[in-house]
């Protein structure tokens, strides 16, 4: 009886592993990617009917104001004394930046608009507000 002789190796590259880990991978940062959102606490912003306005080109300095009058620029919390020489630091260098103020609903708007002094005081003159669109069926009557 004779053995048999093996087959010939096959050198070719599978991809067909890569492919499979590549495309769970996409679905995970797919699901993930909206939840992450940048700078400052979770808020209740108010609403609007205006159409969304085009960035700055990712030049600017987020500041959002929780219900409590707590403030972060950006992801940091500032004490409330502080927050005006906090603006006077970034605004060296930065003459073209834009401040965007997210405020939560439930603030007045004498709170909101101490924020906009503030940067305006800073160096900052472009001040904009950042609220979360209305949908069609809700509110607006």
């Amino acid at each position: 009886m004779q053995a048999a002789k093996p087959d010939k190796v096959h050198s070719a590259i599978n991809v067909t592993p890569l492919v499979d880990v590549v495309l769970v991978l996409l679905i995970i940062f797919m699901v993930v990617a909206p939840q992450m959102e940048s700078g400052g606490p979770p808020l209740d912003l108010p609403t609007t009917d205006q159409a969304p306005r085009s960035e700055n080109g990712g030049r600017q300095i987020l500041v959002a104001i929780e219900r409590t009058g707590a403030i972060w620029i950006d992801s940091d919390q500032i004490a409330a004394d502080r927050f005006h020489q906090s603006l006077v630091d970034m605004a060296e260098g930065r003459d073209d930046w834009k401040v965007v103020i997210k405020g939560d609903s439930r603030l007045t708007f004498g709170q909101v608009k101490q924020a906009m002094l503030a940067a305006d005081a800073a160096g900052f003159k472009d001040v904009g507000l950042i609220a979360q669109r209305r949908d069609d069926g809700v509110g607006g009557d």
